[in-house]
């Protein structure tokens, strides 16, 4: 029989200067109690202190929930995670330099985990060449306080790749849907699966401990073999959630068993996007897709491809995936982002990114933010917010088609589409197509030389990668080229000299009756 704790007990038992890895994504398979927990006890007697805390994705609703909990001065010396826009919190610390911080990709940080488990020498990959993660850039360190080098070029056989490099994990702290009286963990409730079991052998091959929150208990021998997802031999406590709110299968959605693979939802059931800026760069995103294609789509702007997909009758014809796991289905997006409804299949987190290092996706629509003349993006560090990468860098690095989705501009734009126009009624004040970006998130001379295509679809224009930048190739109709695209760009584009209007079809308030072809 495994010790059963409460939450407060599971604290006590991490000793100050700990390194804890915790797993979630977004708002999903978040040990919340424990978080919690940690936070009361430091603020009541200042111990535990001087954590090294460890995360590949996301964990956090974007005010106090998830990592925002453990953004205390004293309390965390050093985060090393994959994207801290969800945890403003511990953003702020680290823009203000009161804790160290390192920034890795996402996919990497999880095949670490998983390496650390197996007491490997760190993991050795070509993500992350040639952009702010390389260290002849800046070493994924994301301030002035964080000096140490966790990250070295290496040669062999005469090619370059980047060493993260190894250090044990002393506590990792997890949460499944079931523990059995021996320790045994599953998932049925949870929209993902992550990298648990990694992460519990990772404590346990560093002589560390694994601490369980879960939202029940069962008689040893319930649950199937299976369905076991961390056995029990590598659990060291179990706590079982002392409230329905600790066991939410995310943040504001107690448990919708689509997401589970519990029962499957009418897609008729999911509405249509209304018509905005958001719905025609997600329309000329969709008109990429081909048959059969297997898909990635990041938050934001590109979960619209799945929307449209859908509206136009066409997303049968596609597998889309996420990185957290998921595989076919319908992707969820804001908090439940991670989660699909109707989902074929749901991988483990570091495999679903040995399949994208592979290169087994055939298109990747991702977020546009800051973009300069050569094609490079920062989606990662703007002014002073740090937003992390995610799983930004493995994917664009390993896809042969990218697709990255935004606006023009941001911050108070107002547009709407008139008889089959697109009407800028108020301009944005921030530009994002600049001379000089913050951090280089995706490297266009990384792209060139891996021959990838990639496109940059906004509502009122698109560009291409070309040889020598960004190549504009289409224009919205009612847009005026020079007063509301080259006006509102810091550098000149090349402009084609076959430039095109964007298809009609995506400015009219009703289905376009798209077709895939390959």
């Amino acid at each position: 029989m495994k010790k059963i704790i409460s939450a407060k007990e599971a604290t006590e038992l991490v000793p100050d200067s700990a390194t804890i890895c915790i797993c979630g994504f977004v708002g999903s398979n978040i040990p919340e109690e424990l978080l919690e927990s940690v936070e009361k006890r430091y603020l009541s007697e200042g111990h535990p202190n001087n954590l090294t805390i460890i995360h590949s994705a996301a964990i956090g609703d974007g005010d106090y929930r998830g990592v925002n909990r453990l953004a205390h001065e004293g309390l965390v010396k050093r985060i090393v995670g994959g994207h801290f826009n969800l945890a403003p919190k511990m953003g702020r610390m680290i823009a203000d330099n009161k804790v160290e911080a390192y920034n890795w990709p996402q996919g990497t940080l999880t095949q670490w985990i998983r390496d650390i488990s197996a007491r490997k020498p760190g993991i050795i990959t070509r993500v992350g060449l040639n952009t702010f993660v390389d260290p002849r850039v800046e070493g994924g360190k994301l301030n002035d306080v964080t000096t140490d080098e966790l990250i070295e070029v290496v040669h062999m056989n005469g090619e370059e790749f980047l060493w993260y490099k190894p250090f044990p994990v002393n506590v990792t702290f997890l949460r499944g849907t079931t523990a059995d009286m021996n320790g045994n963990i599953s998932t049925e409730h949870e929209a993902v699966k992550l990298e648990l079991v990694s992460a519990a052998l990772a404590a346990k091959a560093s002589g560390g401990i694994v601490v369980v929150q879960v939202e029940r208990l069962a008689e040893s021998g319930t649950i199937s073999p299976k369905d076991v997802v961390v056995p029990g031999i590598d659990v060291d406590y179990v706590v079982v959630a002392s409230a329905p709110e600790y066991s939410e299968q995310s943040y504001g959605t107690a448990y919708n068993p689509s997401y589970a693979g519990e029962t499957r939802i009418p897609l008729s059931q999911i509405p249509p996007m209304p018509m905005s800026a958001r719905k025609i760069i997600a329309r000329r995103a969709a008109m990429e897709l081909v048959p059969h294609a297997v898909v990635n789509l990041g938050i934001g702007i590109p979960e619209g491809v799945s929307s449209v997909a859908n509206e136009e009758q066409v997303g049968d014809q596609l597998i889309l995936t996420v990185e957290a796991g998921p595989i076919g289905g319908v992707p969820a997006g804001g908090g439940e982002f991670g989660a699909s409804a109707n989902a074929e299949a749901i991988m483990e987190h570091p495999y679903q990114f040995d399949f994208y290092d592979g290169g087994g996706l055939d298109i990747a629509y991702l977020g546009l933010a800051e973009t300069n003349s050569n094609g490079d993006l920062n989606v990662s560090k703007f002014k002073g917010r740090i937003a992390g990468c995610g799983g930004f860098i493995n994917i664009t690095q390993n896809t042969p088609k990218v697709v990255f989705c935004g606006t023009f501009t941001a911050k108070g734009l107002q547009e709407e589409v008139q008889d089959g126009k697109l009407i800028i009624n108020q301009e944005g004040a921030v530009h994002k197509f600049l001379k000089n970006i913050d951090q280089i998130t995706f490297s266009g001379t990384f792209a060139r030389e891996h021959q990838q295509t990639v496109l940059y679809i906004t509502e009122r224009c698109v560009f291409q990668l070309g040889d020598e930048g960004l190549v504009l190739t289409e224009i919205a109709p009612g847009i005026d080229l020079q007063k509301d695209v080259l006006a509102q760009m810091d550098f000149e584009p090349i402009v084609s000299p076959d430039l095109k209007m964007m298809d009609t079809r995506i400015f009219k308030d009703e289905c376009m009756g798209m077709q895939l072809s390959d």
